[in-house]
């Protein structure tokens, strides 16, 4: 509703607040920092007059907002070929192939999702990261939710900061596992390596729950739940507990072959060089509607070659 001018009275029990805390409350579609970046830039007015962010509200005043799309990206469209599975006015989630950069940056500037999404729908430049809701590193493959619009994008970020959206992945990792459980271990920027993250006291919190789904003789496939998202957060929890994701190449370590391995297990451990993690099922309460939205993909080929390969290798070991 960017532009379409938004007016409210400010009821008596907000009285006593400060103004950029009672628009958060009358305009929850909205954060509190855009109402008071508006604030600031004279788009709200209170009785025809203007206000700072941190002058008190009586209650009873007419409030005036004027919401402003602001560029948030400087992009520039390109017409990719994305995988969406779900899309609607308020959003869309799509199936990103391993390889594919989400957002640009030094030497990526051209041929990301971002790109690919900005020409999908132009007006994704009026929002923060094109309206990308959350992130998948570069070699993640699976689903990704975007916003399409600035009420959705709110509140879709506050949900996801609320842990209401509920995010499930497969991996494959190292070492066999006896069972599920949680991984409670704070993650953090990497002492001396900055392109790394790390297991650290200083970090902040972060929870991994999984499930196993099959073993095999020196790997296990797993079913994963985010309970928060930090960067590179199962890649990081996995290679702590000594068990990292199959062909990870930050935190895998060697490469590990089961003895008497498979001339075709050998080649496919050898050949697989990406993360063995893929994003498969998102579950989230919709924007608009409140409705329960539910969108499941499977693995991509390399991964279910991976899969393939591990099976048969058991087949023959027994």
């Amino acid at each position: 509703m960017a532009d379409e001018l938004l007016q409210k009275e400010v009821p008596p029990e907000l009285s006593g607040q400060r103004l950029d805390q009672a628009l958060a409350q009358m305009f929850p579609q909205f954060s509190r920092s855009r109402l008071k970046s508006w604030i600031l830039q004279g788009l709200v007015s209170v009785d025809e007059r203007q206000m700072r962010p941190r002058d008190a509200v009586a209650g009873g005043e007419q409030v005036q907002v004027m919401p402003k799309a602001e560029v948030s990206v400087s992009s520039a469209p390109e017409p990719i070929d994305l995988d969406i599975v779900f899309e609607d006015d308020d959003l869309l989630i799509v199936n990103k192939p391993a390889g594919l950069v989400v957002h640009p940056g030094a030497g990526n500037v051209r041929g990301t999702l971002m790109n690919g999404l900005l020409h999908h729908v132009p007006a994704l430049e009026e929002l923060p990261r094109a309206g990308i809701v959350h992130r998948l590193d570069k070699d993640t493959s699976g689903l990704l939710l975007v916003a399409k619009n600035l009420e959705s994008h709110t509140a879709l970020v506050r949900a996801l900061a609320e842990r209401q959206i509920s995010r499930h992945y497969l991996a494959v990792c190292t070492g066999v596992l006896t069972g599920g459980g949680r991984i409670d271990a704070p993650i953090g920027r990497h002492p001396v390596d900055r392109l790394r993250m790390s297991v650290s006291d200083r970090g902040k919190p972060a929870v991994t729950h999984y499930r196993v789904l099959e073993r095999f003789r020196a790997h296990t496939y797993i079913s994963v739940q985010l309970e928060t998202g930090r960067t590179h957060q199962i890649r990081v929890h996995f290679a702590h507990r000594r068990h990292p994701l199959v062909g990870d190449p930050t935190y895998g370590g060697r490469l590990k072959v089961p003895g008497g391995a498979s001339p075709e297990l050998v080649d496919t451990l050898r050949t697989f060089r990406r993360q063995a993690l893929h994003a498969t099922r998102l579950s989230f309460a919709h924007p608009g509607s409140g409705a329960r939205i539910e969108q499941e993909c499977p693995p991509p080929a390399d991964f279910r070659h991976l899969l393939d390969a591990l099976r048969k290798d058991a087949e023959r070991a027994q």
